[in-house]
């Protein structure tokens, strides 16, 4: 769903309409910037992504998307050009490293507390009952001490699994796997561990979270 720009509505011009208005106003300034209103070109309205390849993110911690925006600046994380999903559809495709780079740490800053103080929408996804199962019991072995609650915790700055499109989670797993994406020092064993068939059951774990 491609968002709508921000608008603000004033009627009844009274002293006190007026000064809410301009209450509000200052309150949604962030929200209503073109910076952060070119993120739904992509990441859809309020971050939460209908497009299975392009994650969700909107509750995903403050620390977590700084992190991971520096890591597209600064070249440690691979980038798939991408379409855009709404707006000027013509514009030629582009990559999170491309836009990383070209925001400044203030600009970053913006991005990330915005995104960080919305809620989580998790995907509607199709999964597979008995994968499901088997993806638990992987997470609980492998993944629950760094990834909480399922995977659904924000608080462990580790990302939000539970409920994230699952072909999304699926390329990231491929990154690690095939050594294109170097995951954290505690991470990597964890992910040599896993045959392919445990990750397909982790990723429909992760997706039965709607």
């Amino acid at each position: 769903m491609c968002a709508m720009p921000s608008k603000l509505v004033l009627t009844a011009p009274t002293l006190r309409t007026l000064a809410f208005a301009a209450l509000m106003t200052s309150a949604a300034a962030t929200a209503a910037s073109p910076l952060i209103d070119s993120c739904a070109d992509c990441h859809g309205k309020d971050g939460a992504s209908t497009e299975s390849d392009v994650p969700i993110i909107a509750g995903l911690s403050n620390d977590y998307l700084v992190s991971t925006m520096e890591e597209y600046r600064d070249g440690e994380r691979p980038c798939a050009e991408s379409k855009y999903r709404c707006g000027d559809t013509s514009r030629p495709a582009t990559d999170m490293c491309k836009i990383a780079k070209s925001m400044s740490g203030a600009e970053l800053t913006e991005v990330a507390a915005h995104f960080s103080a919305l809620p989580f929408v998790r995907a509607k996804q199709t999964v597979d009952p008995a994968q499901v199962a088997i993806g638990k019991k992987v997470h609980e072995l492998h993944c629950e001490k760094c990834h909480a609650d399922g995977g659904s915790s924000k608080d462990d700055d580790s990302g939000i699994l539970a409920g994230q499109w699952m072909p999304y989670l699926e390329a990231s797993l491929k990154e690690y796997a095939e050594g294109t994406r170097t995951p954290p020092k505690k991470m990597k064993p964890k992910i040599d561990e896993l045959s392919a068939d445990d990750r397909n059951a982790l990723l429909q774990f992760y997706g039965s979270f709607q």
